[in-house]
This record gives C-alpha cells, structure tokens and sequence, in this order.
C-alpha cells in the first residue's frame, strides 16, 4: 500500500469515525450526565467529536472558499481540541482521585486556550492553521508547539493510567473500556508526535497515516464509552433467555402456590417479556426467589421415599451425572404439585421428607444468585422433558389386615 492509498484509507474512515462518535455520545448522554465517575470521559468524546466534525474533508473544503472561515474553523478545532485533551486529564483525575490533578487540569486546559488564542491574535494576518511543507508554520511555530505539547502531555499521561488501572480493577467491562479507550488515546498521540516531528525537523514520511490515526482514534474512542452499553446489552439479552427459559417451571409452581408470586401473572411469555410485571432488571431476580419460595412450600408436599424414587428414575433413563440433580428434583416438584392440587395435607416444617438441593442452599445462605439460576433453568428444562412426565412413584403398600 502505498503513501496514496493509505492516505485514501484513512479519509474513507472520517464520516463514520464521526457518525460513530456522535452516536456513542447521545446513546451515553443520560447515563453520563447523572454519573460523575462517566461525565468526564463523556465530555472528552463529545469535544473529540466535535473537533473531528470540524475536521471532516467536505467541512474543510467550505472553510477554504472564505479565508475568514478557514481561519475561524482552523481556530476553533484547535481550542475545542485542547478542551478535549484537557477533559482527558480531568476524567484520568477523577478516575484516580487525584484532586491536585483535576485542578490542574483545568488550570492547565484555561491557560492553555487563553495562550493559544493570544497567539493566534497577535500573529500576523493568517487564514488556515497549517504547517506547509516548505515555510513556517501558520499563524507560528509557538503556537503549534503548544497545541502540540498539549496534546502529548494529556495522551501520554491518560494511556500510562488507562493501562495501569485497567489492570487493577476487577470489573471486564470497565477494564476493556479503559484498554480501549487507552488505545484510542495512543492513536491521538501518535498522531501529534508526527506533527511535531514535522513542526521541528520538517519530517513527512508519517504524514499519509495521519488521518487513519485519528479516525481509528475516534472509533476506539466510540467503542470505549459504548463498552456499559454492551455489557447491559448483553446482561439484557441474557436475562430475557433465563426469564423464558424459566416461566414454564415458574408458571406450573405459582400455579400451585399463588401467595409467592409478588404480581399476578402475565397471559403468557411473550407477554411477560414484552412487557414485565416488575422492572426488566428485577424480571430474573424475581423469578429465582419466587420458584425458590414455591420450591420450599410444595417440599411439604413431597410423600416419604418420593426423592429417592425420583433419583433411580432419572439414573435409569441415562440422564448425565452433572444433569441428575436437576431432572430429579424436577420429578419431585411434578408430583408435589399435583398433591397439593390434589388437596393433599403437606408435613410443614422439619416434618417434610425433603431438602433443597445443595445448589439452592448455597445461595439461599447468600451465594451467587447467578449459579441458582442456572441451576432453575437445568430444572425447568428437565420439568418439560419425556423422562419427568414418565415418572410415577410407586403407590403406597396398604397395610396388611390385622389376623387374630
């Protein structure tokens, strides 16, 4: 590929690298605005876009008609530019609770703009910010070692501490946020070093990358802030499979045992997805606690020698060993459902011949909610399956008369 076709590359990337960060900022705008932990990042795509906009080949092709314009754009991008890298070193602050650096980064970023804009102002009459091939830079050579500076002593420093706390914290999703993020930000210094390569020792050879650098820049940088997004996504789209998975199991017990359902029960699935009685991030946790609390009540209801009856069944029918516990307790529950609607009288308390199974007990105590509902879902799937409807314990042996 040669200097041309990188070139091309890079250019073909500038509407999309934009649209991308545009769409990332407004997707992120509530969440951001009530997070102060998330604003500062917000804020820093959100002044990166706006520069990137201002930097877009069709935006600079208007600017050059008038010289007023081209110089007003050029001008602007600039400050707007270290607004965004003086936020970059606000959002790492506050990332690490460094109080002196977040004032110094807004005492930094104001001196910074007022600088450059007096620059600006007292260089003599200019239209376009650029650094020529040949000649000195436009509106002066301070004035770009400045901007450049900026930018480089905000780059480096947030990509030093985007990789050292995305190596401490626990969490993948703020992790892999702060990696790429981090990457993106090595991009934009990468992308500055060249100019200041150029603005010091009139080197070009990088010049063609320069606009592939920033606009995988700004896609890194999209990517990062919509990383919460996707993992909520993801955690979504995760609980609405448990949820459905579970209802058929969740819908036959509170069947059997009302009381535990905080809400009466949708028509159906579709409809309790579409729309959920309680809050969507509640659905799943809902679900658990009522199948557990209907698993408690009905063990009252599950006749002596059910459970190990119910055992050989499913050890017959060649179910997988790490599947056993889950297909038996969906045969208890099948005949325990069916005599308390049978109107059968249930042994409360440490009369039932029954436990909860060793996975339900773990998080009853406190564990992983996650692994109960797995667990639920193992369950719900046996509840549905050939081999619990075939199960039928032994009828009880009447007792034998009494012979004088």
């Amino acid at each position: 590929m040669d200097a041309a076709d990188l070139t091309a590359l890079g250019d073909s990337l500038a509407v999309p690298s934009v649209v991308c960060l545009w769409a990332a900022v407004l997707l992120r705008a509530p969440a951001a605005l009530r997070s102060p932990q998330q604003r500062g990042l917000w804020l820093a795509v959100a002044t990166a876009a706006a520069a990137m906009t201002l930097n877009l080949p069709d935006v600079v092709a208007y600017a050059m008609r008038d010289p007023h314009y081209a110089h007003s754009v050029g001008l602007v991008r600039n400050l707007i530019g270290v607004l965004s890298a003086g936020i970059v070193l606000y959002f790492v602050a506050a990332a690490t609770g460094g109080r002196i650096l977040q004032l110094a980064s807004w005492t930094g970023t104001a001196a910074w703009l007022t600088t450059l804009a007096v620059l600006d102002t007292t260089a003599p009459a200019h239209t376009a910010h650029t650094i020529p091939a040949q000649g000195d830079p436009v509106p002066s050579l301070a004035y770009w070692l400045l901007l450049i500076c900026a930018h480089l002593l905000a780059n480096t420093t947030c990509v030093a501490l985007c990789w050292r706390y995305s190596r401490r914290t626990e969490s993948r999703g703020l992790a892999a946020g702060l990696r790429l993020f981090g990457l993106g930000t090595a991009l934009a210094g990468l992308f500055w070093f060249v100019y200041l390569l150029k603005a010091l020792f009139a080197s070009t050879w990088a010049m063609p990358a320069l606009p592939l650098m920033m606009n995988l820049h700004g896609l890194l940088r999209a990517a990062a802030i919509l990383v919460p997004t996707l993992f909520t996504l993801r955690r979504t789209s995760t609980d609405i499979a448990t949820a459905w998975r579970l209802w058929p199991l969740w819908h036959d017990l509170v069947q059997a045992v009302p009381h535990v359902a905080l809400t009466k029960p949708r028509a159906g699935r579709v409809v309790e997805l579409l729309w959920p009685p309680v809050p969507r991030n509640l659905l799943v946790y809902r679900k658990v606690i009522e199948t557990r609390d209907a698993i408690l009540i009905l063990g009252e209801y599950v006749a002596p020698g059910v459970p190990e009856l119910a055992r050989s069944h499913v050890t017959g029918h060649g179910i997988p060993e790490q599947r056993r516990t889950a297909a038996a307790l969906a045969c208890v529950l099948k005949e325990a459902r069916q005599a308390k609607l049978a109107g059968r009288a249930g042994q409360p308390g440490e009369d039932a011949a029954w436990e909860l199974p060793a996975a339900m007990q773990t998080s009853a105590e406190g564990g992983d909610l996650d692994d109960e509902a797995r667990f639920l879902v193992d369950v719900a799937q046996a509840y549905g399956s050939p081999s619990t409807t075939d199960f039928t314990p032994l009828p009880p042996t009447p007792p034998r008369p009494h012979t004088p």
